[in-house]
């Protein structure tokens, strides 16, 4: 059991949770739920000995042993281990086949046998034994449907794949309290499904869950539901529909209409990607007119992100493949004036980008097509249009603030305002809506749809999630295995 009584927390100079009270019982399963920032991932801190109580008291019973030896929190990056940080340098490593294979195999992150980035002589390094049997291992990633992935390299996983992963890393430690944040994001149809399966077993097994996610998204086995607003517990009997759209609140949204000199903005001709003998892409054919708004759909390792990873110029095999972008043939332009016409966020990038850099620099560095570090000045029309971006994705008070000093779902809404900043032609999000709540969603589709109410906009969207297609959306690619059907 553990109790919360009157419990304040701050994170540097600010109060983020106030005055909660709450009694989670041995095998319990709890959903923490809430608009973005009211403080739901740092409440799992708290759960998990990683953050302070200011005031207030957090009781257990696991007797005189502290809380973080009991407690996994599930990570949500790859900071957890020195050796897989180093390992996974930058977003576009999973398209660099030769790069990728330094990283280690995903059974190598499972079991801890990691061996530092680099090694060339592997008698040179002492790894400490193996405490996860041959069987738990199967077992676990059995439960979660990722065996088939034990000897991929981590890297070259598609995000749905690592975070299924990470939660098998933490699951192996069989641990007595459990703690997840937003473990649906990024997950597809069939993904969820096993989630779900998962979450029941360990319910029968007695292991007691908190997890932050969505209000639509709350799995059948949670026992108790709590519901955060700017920090408190607000109601857990409240209907969570009715509180969801009570929250939403229309924003004008006054977008800029460029015109743009092209015709075709994608025209792709039996595009084939191939890693270590295996086809991602299996020739694939695309065409995208001007002003066209289409929906990227599969299941997680379909090949999506390998397919967009050619648009934004970030794949090497993008050389030895035949395409068009704005009418203009690969080779043409160079990656930087491909870039300088894409609007781009996808999971990798939030993964990667820099931590130490302000709000306003990070949404700024879109013009640049930089992350997070520029060095040009900006012209009035851009700190202008800085600032109204920032004001439709409701992030205008946070300019000032260290990116990493936000919760994940406002740093999602500032990539996306980095996305948005320059008006490109070509608009790439790959769901561009994890993390974020009803409302944020909601406005969000708002700004996309009014942004895109143009012949001259071009949109290519992607997400699990039928309910966050914009309306704007009238056409659809879908992929499976590297194979459009």
């Amino acid at each position: 059991m553990i109790t919360l009584q009157n419990a304040f927390v701050r994170r540097y100079d600010t109060v983020v949770l106030s005055d909660l009270s709450l009694t989670i019982q041995t095998g319990e399963q709890w959903a923490i739920i809430g608009e973005n920032g009211s403080g739901k991932s740092t409440l799992l801190e708290v759960l998990a000995g990683k953050w302070p109580i200011w005031r207030g008291k957090l009781t257990h019973d696991y007797g005189d042993v502290l809380l973080s030896k009991v407690a996994e929190l599930v990570p949500s990056d790859y900071s957890f281990n020195r050796i897989i940080r180093s390992a996974a340098q930058y977003y576009q490593q999973r398209f660099h086949s030769h790069e990728a294979e330094v990283a280690p195999t995903v059974r190598e992150v499972l079991t801890n046998q990691l061996k530092p980035v680099g090694t060339v002589d592997n008698h040179s390094v002492i790894l400490p034994p193996n405490t996860i049997s041959e069987a738990d291992l199967l077992s676990t990633c059995q439960l979660l449907s990722i065996d088939h992935l034990l000897d991929r390299h981590f890297v070259t996983l598609s995000n749905g794949e690592t975070r299924r992963m990470l939660l098998a890393r933490s699951l192996l430690k069989k641990p007595q309290l459990l703690l997840l944040d937003n473990p649906f994001s990024g997950l597809d149809v069939h993904s969820r499904e096993v989630l779900r399966n998962a979450l029941a077993h360990l319910k029968e097994a007695g292991v007691t869950i908190v997890l932050v996610t969505s209000s639509v998204e709350i799995p059948q086995s949670v026992t108790h539901v709590v519901r955060l607003k700017e920090g408190r517990i607000i109601s857990e009997e409240e209907s969570l529909s009715e509180t969801d759209k009570a929250t939403f609140q229309p924003r004008e949204v006054v977008p800029i209409s460029p015109t743009y000199n092209f015709s075709l903005a994608v025209n792709l001709r039996n595009i084939t990607i191939t890693y270590s003998g295996k086809k991602v892409l299996d020739n694939v054919n695309w065409q995208i007119k001007k002003g066209e708004k289409w929906a990227l759909v599969g299941p997680n390792g379909s090949g999506k992100s390998t397919l967009l990873s050619i648009l934004t110029a970030d794949n090497p095999q993008r050389f030895a493949n035949d395409y068009d972008l704005f009418d203009l043939k690969r080779g043409g332009p160079s990656m930087w004036d491909v870039k300088n016409k894409i609007g781009h966020v996808s999971p990798e990038l939030h993964l990667y980008f820099p931590q130490e850099t302000t709000v306003f620099k990070t949404i700024a560095s879109g013009f640049f097509d930089a992350t997070g570090v520029y060095f040009r000045k900006l012209t009035e029309d851009q700190l202008q249009q800085t600032h109204a971006v920032a004001e439709w994705l409701n992030v205008g008070s946070l300019l000032d603030k260290l990116f990493k000093n936000l919760s994940k779902g406002q740093q999602r809404l500032v990539l996306l305002a980095r996305a948005l900043v320059k008006h490109p032609p070509l608009l790439i999000l790959d769901e561009p809506c994890q993390g974020l709540d009803f409302a944020a969603v909601e406005h969000f589709k708002e700004v996309v749809n009014a942004v895109c109410d143009s012949q001259e906009q071009t949109l290519i969207y992607v997400s699990h999630y039928p309910y966050e297609i914009p309306s704007c959306v009238t056409q659809t690619l879908r992929l499976s295995e590297g194979v459009v059907c």
